[in-house]
């Protein structure tokens, strides 16, 4: 008896994964926007023209200087050192 069970249950996990991914092929493709409808040419000009002065009011804002709340504690850069030549020996052409 517990030999029919050892083949039994295998078989039926395998067909179980054979059917779960054959419905996942034939599932419908998934819309983001179901309802998504065309605008119509008046809500195209007037989509363009908010996104026109949302740019236009973008360009006024002034650039922002970097913050850096450690600017005061952290060390000037030193100048840098000299190459070390490497150890690699001279180069072959």
């Amino acid at each position: 008896m517990r030999k029919r069970w050892t083949r039994i249950v295998p078989l039926a996990g395998a067909l179980a994964l054979m059917t779960a991914y054959a419905l996942a092929q034939g599932m419908p493709p998934i819309s983001l926007r179901p309802n998504e409808r065309t605008l119509t040419p008046e809500e195209r000009e007037r989509q363009k023209q908010i996104d026109n002065d949302y740019k236009a009011a973008t360009g006024k804002v002034p650039d922002q200087n970097a913050n850096d709340p450690w600017a005061a504690i952290r060390p000037a850069p030193s100048t840098p050192s000299p190459k070390k030549p490497t150890v690699a020996g001279p180069k072959k052409q």
